[in-house]
């Protein structure tokens, strides 16, 4: 079933939809709305947001709905109940710290940003780790030894700010080392070095 993934011409919030799709080599029109045209879309999405995903006739919105709708479909949302509460459990604390990240970037940039990176990040990353090494005693995967969606949430985010600081992973080992792995999944590296040589902005306003 073709696949059309509607977003701004940006990373945002479809970027880990974008490299989960990439990743399980599934076929998909990443279709990159400009500005001007997101006047005339924004009415005829269900809550005026994106990004959307069209599957067949089916409209998927809501960054989180759409990950997890091809978590099911593609065996990467635990393999039991215990499994796929914690990787939704995992999810949302990455979500908590981009919605932390958002409010920054798009809010206080210019007068934050050292106080986010030196007062909030660190914690927000070592609770992460934390979590991340707890389950299984896992160090490969958020959920142990396969991957799920929320690694490529997760790989994202540690992304984002590492353009952000560059030595931000250096208090968390192991998703300095999950990061590095991650990036080194064929398809995956692939995708970046062609990302790279077009660099697209990460954030709509161009902070980042």
């Amino acid at each position: 079933m073709a696949l059309k993934l509607s977003y701004f011409d940006i990373r945002g919030l479809a970027e880990p939809i974008r490299l989960l799709l990439v990743d399980k080599q599934v076929a998909f029109d990443d279709h990159r709305i400009s500005r001007d045209q997101w006047a005339e879309i924004k009415p005829k999405m269900i809550f005026g947001q994106v990004p959307c995903l069209l599957s067949g006739d089916e409209e998927i919105v809501q960054s989180g709905a759409i990950l997890r709708h091809l978590a099911r479909v593609h065996g990467l949302n635990g393999s039991n109940e215990t499994e796929t509460t914690f990787i939704d459990m995992f999810f949302e604390g990455i979500r908590d710290l981009h919605n932390k990240y958002a409010q920054m970037i798009y809010g206080n940039y210019e007068n934050g940003k050292e106080a986010y990176i030196k007062d909030t990040l660190p914690g927000e990353l070592a609770r992460l780790e934390k979590l991340f090494r707890t389950y299984k005693n896992g160090e490969h995967y958020v959920a142990g030894d396969k991957e799920s969606y929320a690694d490529y949430v997760l790989f994202e985010e540690l992304d984002i700010h590492l353009i952000l600081s560059p030595t931000a992973l250096d208090g968390t080992p192991i998703l300095k080392k999950f990061h590095e792995r991650f990036a080194e999944r064929p398809n995956i590296k692939a995708y970046l070095n062609k990302r790279a040589a077009v660099n697209p902005p990460v954030n709509g306003n161009g902070k980042q």
